[in-house]
């Protein structure tokens, strides 16, 4: 297997980024590769800092341009042809004689990335448009959310798709038998929501292959009355940073609290209350996967470090342990085709 590493792009990067790729040595085999891709002087310096030249599983692309986190994404990638983002996604093409990528990640522009994913990965068999999961960990259980910012005008047939794509790897990769399904929405009622939510609603209730539960409000995501919820790139990009300021915000509260009113108390709950924050560290979760794509692209969060790219590759390896590609075809080739156009 061989996987791609986006080395400059981040808040981080190069330094964090090329060292989280530098951990994740010990995750992959002896025959597969790490292909670190941008400044290439920085990379070998970076290896050599590690005393890590003669290991046979490391490739380096030097590349000369970088896509900066506030760049559009379209001029990005048309003007930047030899962007690390850019180069990661050729390596993740399928050609015929070329050694392709596998696996291919980057805590650079989100767009970009996803752009430069469909312009050269291009989509599975089927797949209208490529959403990103996450996966928040609540009470009762993982649930999976799809899409967080990668289509944020979208057609209820992508919505629709994104049921299947994101229930499959709910229950591929989370372990979820027959993975509840739900539309986000203002209110539970019947015809609550905008357009796109009551025709993506339509779409769901008729399918009988999803297990399909109609709406949920934003409080309901934690609450377990659904395994997989779908929504609009824009809406879910917001409420996956909701999402982590609250957490975090409420742990630092809850930390500070205890501590002033018994420090003792709180030595001896600083334990616990690392234990349930890791399970809420979008850092420990590695990168979200962009379902959809043809090829294992894993974007992770622009803040990320070293851990997190560490983490990211032992996720994406994960995946592709589980066919969750294969898995997504198979179910999108017998979905009922809408009257909508794909393209």
């Amino acid at each position: 297997m061989r996987i791609a590493i986006d080395v400059m792009g981040g808040d981080h990067a190069p330094d964090a980024i090329l060292a989280g790729a530098l951990d994740a040595i010990e995750l992959i085999g002896p025959g597969d590769t790490l292909v670190l891709i941008g400044d290439e002087d920085v990379i070998r310096e970076g290896i050599e800092e590690r005393q890590l030249e003669a290991e046979p599983r490391l490739e380096v692309v030097g590349t000369t341009q970088v896509v900066e986190m506030a760049e559009s994404p379209v001029e990005a990638i048309r003007n930047k042809p030899d962007s690390s983002i850019v180069r990661m996604g050729e390596l993740g093409k399928k050609r015929a004689g070329d050694k392709r990528c596998e696996i291919v990640i980057s805590a650079g522009n989100t767009g970009a990335c996803v752009a430069a994913a469909q312009m050269h990965m291009r989509r599975l068999r089927g797949v209208h448009r490529p959403g990103i999961a996450i996966t928040l960990p609540t009470f009762h259980g993982p649930v999976v959310l799809c899409d967080v910012g990668a289509n944020p005008e979208p057609r209820p047939s992508h919505l629709h798709q994104y049921g299947h794509m994101a229930g499959v790897y709910a229950n591929r990769v989370t372990g979820i038998t027959e993975p509840k399904v739900a539309v986000l929405s203002i209110g539970g009622e019947e015809g609550k929501g905008n357009t796109l939510v009551r025709e993506t609603h339509k779409l769901m209730k008729a399918d009988e292959r999803l297990n399909y539960v109609g709406y949920v409000e934003g409080r309901e995501l934690f609450v377990g009355k659904a395994d997989v919820v779908v929504c609009e790139g824009f809406t879910g990009n917001v409420v996956l940073k909701l999402a982590e300021g609250l957490s975090s915000g409420l742990f630092r509260t809850i930390a500070h609290e205890i501590f002033e009113i018994d420090p003792e108390l709180a030595m001896k709950f600083e334990p616990v209350v690392k234990s349930i924050y890791k399970k809420h560290d979008y850092h420990e979760y590695g990168g979200a996967p962009l379902l959809g794509a043809n090829g294992i692209c894993m974007i992770c969060h622009g803040s990320s470090e070293a851990r997190t790219i560490k983490n990211a590759v032992r996720a994406a390896i994960h995946f592709a342990n589980h066919d969750v590609n294969e898995a997504i075809v198979d179910a999108l080739a017998e979905t009922p085709a809408t009257a909508e156009e794909s393209a």
